[in-house]
């Protein structure tokens, strides 16, 4: 693309899609640009299979120069968790030096208005996803996802949460006029009248954590509400992976310079083994807001001691499905086996409790025990990782040491009701790859209670018994309550109960989904119509994405003036 493009150009090429997102974020309809298929990509432009397969092979070992001021190391040492050393190294950034270059293209970039920042962010997230399968192998082997869901949720969908923040971000600047004229009558005396303009400032420099999980699905909503917002934004990603992040501020500062913008309004900060500068960078008093995504510890940190900025965390949770009758008990199953299973249990949405009353549930099967119930639940996990290569396809690999650790440790905890298996993934063997653990326990007990009301991250799922259906919604509003939810499941055929989950939910803030049998699972949210989180738990202080994760990005200032 040509260097002397100009914010008007991209704003009459991207202002429809601009347009769509508006609508889209106004009805909830579904609605995407970007699409899903791998298929679909290889013409106009994007890469196809083997060229982004080529593309993600070119960058392995090689330097990713950024041109960013301050350099005063070179980075790098990811692993992939599929046995690949990446062999990528990075700028390491004297702060000093970067954080006041980041500040010097901040009054162009605020001046340039939300409209002409939006078209830039299109344009980003347009080059982003012609390269969509180069970014799907870098959030395979940075993540441990198989590639399909590397593929879709490291690609489109990510992508749709990206497009999601800008529609959002522009809803909230323009809410307010630039201009207005103010007439006061003075009765028999005249008006008082006065010229008033209004300009949505930017707090300063935003600072993007970013996790290990989905480096981009969870990253380009914060990246994009903030840059959006007239802030530039200094993305610092997790160690193991930076690749996709990286690559992102790299198409970043292109389009940012060939729009005659400064590039350094995004830039990286990655990091020596152990060095933990997102402790350091988040009290520097050029930051002004700070996203994260990841451990509870370090986001309560944020909280308390990023004093300076506006904080955004998405922690962790104890996520919670209540079984209390169904009249599709093959379908509950199934839809629970799958999300048990997707990415071996490693998303912030996946459920960890299931909550089953002991004497049972009533089915469309007749009626079923709390054992049989879980041992149900357990077969059908078994089937559908069955064979191994459909199993590689859903579980890819463990994402780090801990997450097997905690794995190992779960069956020690109860009575088994699945045990977990390791499976060999032939194209990749050095991958660790494990089905998920389902393991029973009593709801009653203190010793099981500290087990499952502890997150534990992984493909690691509890089937606890409860008194009764009562005792169910009880635990879960002390759950959501003490310890958060992202996701909240429930299955029942009762009117009377579904409305005492419902309550529970609206009262603690927690986001709900009823009675899924089809192919639509309690982790998975999509970008314009669903909230991912609520911001109302501990889980999490946002939700992705809604009007409050954007407006305290910016704040407006009058000049005001006699006519």
């Amino acid at each position: 693309m040509a260097a002397e493009l100009t914010a008007h150009q991209l704003i009459a090429q991207h202002r429809p899609t601009l347009d769509q997102a508006l609508e889209a974020i106004r009805t909830r309809a579904y609605w995407s640009p970007h699409p899903e298929h791998p298929k679909a990509y290889g013409e106009n432009g994007s890469l196809g299979m083997a060229e982004g397969k080529a593309a993600f092979d070119a960058v392995l070992g090689t330097r990713i120069d950024l041109g960013q001021p301050g350099t005063d190391d070179w980075v790098g040492g990811e692993v992939s968790p599929y046995g690949i050393e990446l062999g990528v190294t990075y700028p390491h950034a004297d702060v000093d030096v970067l954080l006041p270059a980041m500040r010097a293209g901040q009054r162009a970039w605020r001046d340039a208005g939300a409209e002409a920042r939006a078209a830039v962010c299109l344009e980003i997230l347009k080059r982003i996803s012609d390269r969509t399968h180069e970014f799907a192998h870098a959030v395979m082997h940075t993540s441990g996802q198989a590639f399909m869901m590397a593929f879709q949720a490291g690609g489109p969908h990510a992508q749709d949460r990206g497009l999601e923040a800008v529609a959002y971000a522009y809803v909230e600047q323009v809410r307010t006029p630039d201009s207005a004229e103010w007439v006061k009558p003075q009765g028999k005396r005249d008006p008082l009248t006065m010229t008033k303009r209004f300009t949505p400032v930017p707090r300063g420099i935003a600072l993007l954590i970013g996790c290990n999980t989905f480096p981009t699905w969870n990253g380009y909503p914060g990246l994009f509400a903030s840059l959006a917002t007239g802030n530039a934004v200094l993305v610092k990603p997790h160690p193991r992976a930076v690749l996709p992040l990286a690559l992102t501020v790299q198409v970043a500062r292109e389009v940012l310079a060939e729009t005659g913008f400064d590039p350094n309004l995004v830039a990286l900060a990655a990091e020596r083994p152990g060095e933990g500068i997102a402790k350091t960078l988040a009290v520097r008093p050029e930051i002004r807001i700070i996203d994260y995504t990841g451990s509870t510890a370090f986001g309560d940190w944020l909280e308390a001691n990023a004093r300076q900025a506006q904080v955004y965390t998405e922690k962790a949770g104890v996520n919670t499905v209540i079984v209390e009758s169904t009249d599709n008990y093959k379908g509950m199953l199934s839809n629970l086996a799958f999300s048990l299973s997707l990415y071996s249990g490693q998303m912030c949405t996946t459920p960890q409790n299931l909550l089953i009353p002991r004497d049972g549930i009533t089915t469309d099967e007749g009626p079923k025990s709390f054992d049989e119930v879980a041992a149900d639940l357990a077969k059908s996990v078994g089937g559908l990782l069955g064979d191994d290569a459909r199993a590689n396809a859903l579980l890819g690999a463990i994402v780090n040491p801990d997450v097997k650790t905690r794995l190992e440790a779960a069956s020690g905890l109860g009575e088994v009701a699945l045990p977990s298996r390791e499976i060999t993934n032939p194209e990749f063997p050095d991958a660790v790859v494990r089905t998920p653990v389902i393991v029973k326990l009593d709801g009653t007990k203190p010793d099981d209670e500290a087990a499952y009301m502890s997150e534990c991250f992984g493909p690691v799922s509890f089937a606890v018994a409860v008194d009764s259906a009562a005792d169910a919604v009880d635990l879960l509003r002390r759950t959501i309550r003490d310890k958060g939810a992202m996701t909240v499941g429930a299955y029942t055929s009762s009117e009377e109960f579904e409305q005492a989950v419902q309550e529970a939910c609206l009262e603690e803030c927690a986001q709900l989904s009823l009675n899924l049998t089809g192919g639509v699972y309690v982790n998975q949210t999509a970008a314009f119509s669903d909230f991912h989180g609520s911001g109302g738990n501990p889980a999490a202080n946002a939700a992705l994405s809604d009007g409050a994760f954007i407006a305290n990005r910016f704040r407006v200032v009058e000049v005001r003036r006699d006519a």
